[in-house]
């Protein structure tokens, strides 16, 4: 596995986001980044409507978690700080 810069990966993980957020925008949410720690674990933020609904659990492990690693093989988990 080819290792990324800092940079790359950031740039990575946005790029993933890019591809997520009409889908969640399209029900009135969104999501930001808030923060790549140890290169392995991100932190995201879902906004608007996603706050609260009952499936965002496995909207960010299904889809969010999913669709970053395809990016970011190295990610091992995405957080949802609420």
């Amino acid at each position: 596995m080819t290792i990324m810069t800092s940079d790359e990966l950031r740039m990575n993980v946005e790029k993933a986001l890019e591809e997520i957020r009409p889908f969640l925008q399209s029900d009135g949410g969104d999501i930001t980044l808030v923060s790549i720690d140890n290169e392995n674990s991100v932190k995201v933020k879902l906004e608007g409507a996603c706050v609260g609904c009952s499936v965002n659990q496995m909207t960010l492990k299904s889809g969010v978690e999913m669709t970053i690693k395809k990016y970011a093989p190295q990610i091992e988990e995405v957080v949802n700080l609420s």
